[in-house]
C-alpha cells in the first residue's frame, strides 16, 4: 500500500510540474523555415494555394472541404490526423505571398502561416513562418519539448518537395 501511495504521489507531482512549466511558457511562438525548390514560383504557388489538391500530396490530410468565403476571404476545412481544422486565407498575392489563419476558435491551438515565395536561380525559395498559439498549458509543453515548433513546417516542406519532384518528372 505504501508503494502505491508513493507512486501515486510521484505521478501527481509530475503532472503538476508539467502544468506549472506549461503556464510558464508563452502562449505565442514563432517558427520559420526556408527551402529551395527546383520549380517555378507559379508551380510552387499553384501547389500551396489550391486547398482542394492538398489531400493528393500532403501526408495526414484526408480531405479538404471548400467553405463559403468570409468577408471576401476564401475558407476551407482540412480533415486529417489532427482532426478538422478550418482556415481562412487572409492574404493572397499570386506567386509571392499567402497568409492563412486557423479560424476555428474551439481548438486548443491557433495562429497563422505566412508563405513567402522568392524567385531563385534554379527555382523558388519558399519561407514558411508560423505564428502559433497554444492555449492549453499541457499542450504547450508537448509542442515545445516533445513535438517541436518546426515539425509541422518540416513535414509540409518535405511533402511539397516530393509533390513538386513528382510533378516535374511527369512533365518531362
Amino acid at each position: 500500500m505504501r508503494i502505491l501511495v508513493i507512486v501515486s504521489a510521484g505521478l501527481v507531482a509530475i503532472v503538476l510540474a508539467v502544468v506549472a512549466i506549461g503556464y510558464l511558457l508563452p502562449v505565442k511562438h514563432d517558427a520559420s523555415r526556408e527551402r529551395m525548390y527546383a520549380a517555378s514560383p507559379s508551380a510552387v504557388f499553384a501547389a500551396i494555394s489550391t486547398p482542394a489538391d492538398l489531400p493528393r500530396w500532403r501526408r495526414g490530410v484526408k480531405s479538404v472541404e471548400l467553405l463559403p468565403d468570409e468577408a471576401g476571404r476564401p475558407r476551407f476545412r482540412e480533415v486529417g490526423s489532427d482532426g478538422a481544422i478550418t482556415y481562412v486565407v487572409e492574404e493572397l498575392v499570386p506567386e509571392r505571398r499567402m497568409v492563412t489563419r486557423i479560424a476555428d476558435k474551439s481548438l486548443p491551438f491557433g495562429g497563422s502561416w505566412t508563405y513567402e515565395l522568392m524567385p531563385a536561380t534554379n527555382g523558388t525559395t519558399l519561407r514558411i513562418t508560423e505564428k502559433g498559439e497554444v492555449y492549453n498549458p499541457v499542450f504547450r509543453v508537448m509542442s515545445r519539448f516533445v513535438l517541436g515548433h518546426h515539425r509541422t513546417i518540416d513535414n509540409y516542406m518535405a511533402d511539397l518537395d516530393r509533390h513538386l519532384a513528382a510533378h516535374s518528372a511527369r512533365a518531362r
